[in-house]
């Protein structure tokens, strides 16, 4: 079986029973430094990866992104699921296009958002939405590959909190093909459980960005997969931030202290 085909059977075992953690590095430095802490699957995150091109979020090229999954796959073994944002695509035939590029850098997923960059009317229609993920399901299948498909709906993320509708449009995607489900953002026990309890028996992955679940508890609701989207990114921009604006407003390197060995990590 070839290396691809090895990564995405363990990255489907990985989802029938369990819950894993699947953090997101930025690079492949950070990318192997999370592989050597024994995470069975890593996902990218768009912000991460944007944040190290000098650009916001949702504000880097498709070939951009497919060069940066290539960059990701070939740094670790782990299966990579990929942050595909909306798939760089509004059509369903250019979103098949693009994920059929996407599956070929190596990635053992991918997710395709529901979103859009209008401010005034930040979702897609319903069923513009559902057509896109049957046509990346249909990419996948034509691909050979058997990659997961995961079903991003982003209600939570531009300003539309509605879970009745985030579970509606969430059942249509398991419907249309998806393998896993996601709503990122939703952070209430009662809507991770509801979530959970609409699309079963299809895994469902939550997002951790704040410290309001423990991976325990998030088993304990049924959720199969958690990732961290741009947190930990987030989290090492912080850390260079702070000692930064030290060194710039003090004239002290007392931020230099007790570092981890990077070298001793990457060796």
């Amino acid at each position: 079986m070839a290396e691809h085909d090895k990564r995405i059977a363990a990255f489907r075992r990985l989802h029938e029973t369990g819950c894993f953690v699947m953090p997101n590095p930025w690079d492949a430095g950070s990318a192997r430094a999370l592989e050597r802490l024994g995470f069975p699957a890593l996902a990218t995150t768009s912000a991460g990866f944007a944040w190290t091109t000098g650009a916001a979020d949702n504000h880097v090229t498709r070939d951009d992104v497919l060069d940066h999954l290539r960059t990701v796959v070939e740094a670790v073994t782990v299966p990579v699921n990929a942050d595909f944002e909306g798939a760089f695509a509004i059509d369903p035939d250019e979103v098949a296009e693009n994920v059929a590029l996407a599956v070929r850098t190596g990635i053992a997923g991918l997710s395709v958002e529901d979103s859009m960059p209008d401010p005034d009317d930040p979702m897609l229609e319903f069923g513009l939405a559902v057509d896109r993920i049957r046509a990346a399901r249909e990419a996948i299948d034509a691909s050979g590959t058997g990659a997961v498909l995961t079903g991003r709906s982003e209600g939570f993320v531009v300003g539309r909190p509605d879970i009745d509708e985030t579970i509606r449009r969430l059942r249509a995607y398991a419907d249309a093909g998806a393998d896993c489900l996601y709503a990122p953002r939703i952070e209430s026990v009662d809507d991770v459980r509801a979530v959970v309890a609409a699309v079963a028996p299809k895994p469902v992955n939550l997002l951790i960005n704040s410290p309001f679940m423990t991976v325990a508890e998030a088993s304990a609701l049924g959720v199969r997969r958690i990732s961290v989207g741009g947190t930990l990114a987030r989290t090492a921009w912080t850390a260079f931030l702070s000692a930064a604006r030290q060194i710039a407003d003090t004239g002290s390197f007392d931020s230099f202290r007790d570092l981890v060995n990077v070298d001793a990590l990457m060796a």
